[in-house]
């Protein structure tokens, strides 16, 4: 069956925003919204991740390291690392792991 969804088009700047867009066996899609200066605390993933910046800027947090990420940029981690987010302004972006 086919489906059009406008989730990450109408998802909000209201802190943090989480929601999975799709979900299997194998693959999950979650899309991430962050209001300016706000943060995803520090947790780990499951599963091998594959980030993708969709709309602003964010300071990513892995390893004691920090990458700043802008829109349209791809990022990869390892599973069980444990890392955190901050925006630096209005962002979203897709975790598909």
């Amino acid at each position: 069956m086919y489906s059009v969804n406008n989730t990450i088009n109408i998802q909000e700047y209201n802190k943090l925003q989480i929601n999975k867009l799709a979900k299997t066996e194998n693959l999950e899609i979650i899309s991430i919204c962050l209001e300016k200066d706000a943060i995803f605390p520090e947790h780990v993933s499951p599963r091998d991740v594959q980030l993708i910046v969709l709309e602003g800027a964010i300071d990513f947090h892995i390893n004691n390291e920090e990458y700043h990420l802008i829109k349209h940029q791809h990022f990869c981690f390892p599973k069980e690392t444990s890392h955190w987010v901050k925006s630096k302004e209005n962002s979203k972006f897709l975790i598909i792991r």
